[in-house]
């Protein structure tokens, strides 16, 4: 199975006291790397996040954003002060007998004072808000994997295309190759006999086209192409990350293909090189971009 490694997922989950939306987008990377926003109250959270994620993607560089609305953050409660308050009420009533006052001590002036009343944060521990959270990054992480899959198809077809397209490269250099050789054997005659009437040394002829026969052996080369072909044939097929193999293996096929067209001394198998580095070339960029 195919997978690309651009995708994008979402999801919204609501209870009576929370909404979480949770924003997913991956692209291409050389490892897996996620990286999660999420308010700091709820950043505990974030490793079970990355757990989720990766049971259903296993390479690519997957940016997370979470967002929580609603009261059930955090709960908050009123905290007082009794003794300070006190302190406050016994000050004061001394202060209205010391200087003959009649000002009355009342509760909203008592609450007023500094320290007396502060509203407390705490962080709620509710079970049932953590299984809303990971059940909208379930949810989004399930609809960025089907696109990365949708995309992997597309990407399946175009390089089925380009490997046939080598296949067929392959079978006419295979089917040309041994006449390469006496193309040279005659090309060489007739350059001897315009340049030397008499006649030419058979010989000497022989060691010539032996030499560039040995030169211009691309019979292994032909081989591990077609090797590294079925390899990759195989990989496809494989239900695991494959775009490492595969890039390794069309970098295989590159090097072969260079060495043919170093080797081969002929315009016909020049012109099915040329138009095999251009299908590599398309299947490199499609390859980077597979999980």
């Amino acid at each position: 199975m195919v997978y690309s490694m651009t995708g994008f997922g979402r999801s919204t989950k609501k209870n009576e006291q929370l909404s979480i939306t949770v924003e997913m987008k991956s692209v291409n990377h050389r490892f897996c790397e996620i990286s999660i926003r999420i308010p700091r109250q709820w950043i505990v959270f974030e490793d079970k996040i990355k757990k989720a994620i990766l049971q259903y993607v296993k390479r690519g560089k997957i940016e997370v954003f979470v967002n929580i609305e609603g009261d059930g953050l955090v709960k908050r409660k009123l905290h007082i002060d009794w003794d300070l308050m006190k302190e406050y009420y016994n000050s004061l009533q001394r202060a209205n007998e010391q200087f003959s006052l009649h000002d009355r001590v009342t509760l909203s002036h008592l609450f007023q004072l500094e320290g007396v009343a502060e509203i407390i944060e705490e962080e709620t521990d509710n079970e049932e808000m953590e299984q809303l959270l990971l059940a909208a990054v379930k949810e989004a992480a399930e609809q960025l994997a089907f696109m990365r899959k949708q995309e992997g198809e597309a990407l399946l077809v175009d390089i089925k295309t380009q490997l046939s397209s080598i296949e067929k490269s392959v079978q006419a250099i295979e089917e040309w190759a041994p006449c390469v050789i006496d193309h040279y054997r005659e090309r060489l005659m007739k350059r001897i006999n315009e340049l030397v009437p008499l006649p030419a040394d058979e010989s000497r002829i022989l060691t010539e086209v032996a030499i560039f026969a040995e030169k211009a052996d691309i019979n292994e080369e032909l081989k591990r192409i077609r090797s590294h072909l079925k390899q990759v044939a195989a990989t496809l097929e494989k239900d695991e990350p494959i775009g490492r193999k595969l890039d390794f293996l069309v970098q295989e096929l590159n090097r072969e293909v260079n060495t043919i067209g170093a080797k081969a001394n002929d315009s016909r198998i020049a012109a099915q090189v040329v138009e095999m580095k251009s299908a590599l070339e398309k299947m490199k960029e499609q390859v980077q971009n597979i999980e």
